[in-house]
């Protein structure tokens, strides 16, 4: 595939039934019109680039607009969907769940729509955990609640087996929500129903609470979870500054990337020092993060540290490296880690301190969807709908540069999205927290 065209969204075929949607396609008569195949964004906006395809006479880079066809691929009283959700909780995942199937029944008239319990455990019938029959009054009220009506679970199942599952009970498309391994996942499943010439779609809705999926503005529950952190974070601060040279250590999820630790000092900025796996830091030096802690408590008598939970991994390299069933490195405990070194560090120094430690993450990312999520939540799953209806898969629903668009899986599941530190994003934690650019 050739640069100008890698994010070109592969289809099943020609799109030759009529969409049971009574849209427009004309403007200027208030009715939303169909999106066509020809509706294309320009990926890059940047004036470099603009002037890059100027002087090289190519076209930029650009994605799929997302929405309703007019022509849709399935005919909707012979189409079977089935939704499954993988890998770790976030908040947003019934929401989703929700509106995949009131679009799929109310805009398109599917009567069939399974539910695969326990992630993609539930592809393989050896594990006995059979089908959930989803109708609207099933799902209704489950975005009420966090975590996933479905359930969920970690790893891969045999790709094979899978599609043989999906085959045998004639599902014609294939919704699957979850982080970088569950969509590597269903695009595997999509390839291996490509090799075998079946006519089934696969569609993901990324879903990382650490908002570390490449190329997309954001994934839904982000927002909630540093939402949902805020308030523990400002409770921390009222026992840092209820004692005397009180410290307050706030753990939040973030494997690889600090985008819910930093969001959170922003969004409550009583926060002093926040420490992200992409920054490189030491403990000790003139320069280490134990003195200049040491100099904030001279000054103000209190500090409250908000730490990634895959920050400082650097500083365990005698730990052997173990992987979780969805080939993650299980990280070692950075919050404990930094408590006890801390204690340490002043007790040598014979400097009273007391110091609390407080791990939210599972209360953050079992959390419900607040009110923008769910409004994220709702969208991204009615344009998944509309992209599998049209015929189109292994594709992703989601926003980029504030625009609903598919992307192939393949271009979101290539690296992981990080922080840069010499954005304006970092500049601004650095701004409201005060701390060193480099705390080494």
């Amino acid at each position: 595939m050739s640069e100008t065209n890698r994010f070109q969204i592969a289809h099943l075929g020609t799109a030759k039934f009529k969409s049971p949607l009574q849209l427009s396609t004309v403007r200027g008569d208030h009715i939303f019109n169909f999106v066509s195949e020809a509706d294309k964004l320009v990926f890059d906006l940047s004036m470099d680039q603009y002037a890059q395809c100027l002087s090289d006479g190519v076209e930029p880079n650009c994605l799929e607009k997302a929405g309703p066809r007019q022509n849709i691929f399935f005919q909707p009283e012979e189409t079977t969907a089935a939704i499954v959700t993988c890998g770790g909780l976030c908040p947003g995942i019934n929401n989703v769940i929700r509106g995949v199937v009131m679009a799929l029944h109310y805009f398109y008239g599917i009567k069939r729509i399974i539910g695969v319990p326990y992630g993609y455990e539930g592809l393989n019938p050896e594990m006995g955990h059979g089908f959930v029959e989803l109708t609207p009054d099933k799902v209704k009220d489950i975005h009420q609640f966090g975590g996933t009506f479905l359930g969920s679970s970690r790893g891969g199942q045999d790709v094979s087996v899978m599609v043989d599952t999906l085959v045998a009970n004639n599902v014609n498309m294939l919704f699957a929500i979850g982080g970088d391994g569950t969509l590597k996942g269903v695009d595997a499943i999509g390839a291996e129903i490509k090799k075998r010439g079946a006519n089934i779609s696969v569609a993901g809705i990324p879903k990382t609470i650490d908002n570390d999926i490449d190329l997309i503005d954001e994934s839904f529950g982000f927002e909630t979870a540093f939402d949902v952190a805020s308030p523990i974070i400002r409770d921390a601060h009222n026992e840092a500054a209820g004692a005397y040279n009180g410290i307050s250590i706030v753990k939040l999820m973030g494997r690889d990337s600090g985008f819910i630790a930093a969001s959170a000092a922003l969004a409550m900025p009583v926060v002093n020092f926040v420490l992200i796996p992409e920054m490189d830091f030491q403990l000790d030096g003139e320069l280490g993060f134990l003195k200049v802690l040491k100099e904030r408590l001279e000054r103000k008598k209190h500090a409250v540290i908000v730490v990634a939970e895959g920050a400082g991994q650097q500083l365990f390299q005698d730990q052997n490296r173990v992987k979780d069933a969805s080939g993650n490195i299980k990280h070692a405990d950075i919050g404990i880690f930094l408590k006890d070194k801390i204690k340490a560090y002043f007790s040598e120094l014979n400097v009273p301190v007391t110091i609390k430690y407080i791990d939210p993450s599972y209360i953050v990312r079992s959390a419900p969807a607040n009110s923008s999520d769910s409004v994220y939540c709702s969208r991204l799953a009615y344009h998944a709908v509309h992209g599998a209806m049209a015929g189109k898969t292994r594709f992703v629903a989601c926003k980029v540069n504030n625009k609903f668009v598919y992307i192939p899986i393949s271009e979101v599941t290539k690296k992981r999205k990080k922080i840069d530190l010499e954005s304006e994003f970092w500049f601004s934690v650095l701004q409201s927290t005060g701390q060193p650019f480099l705390l080494k």
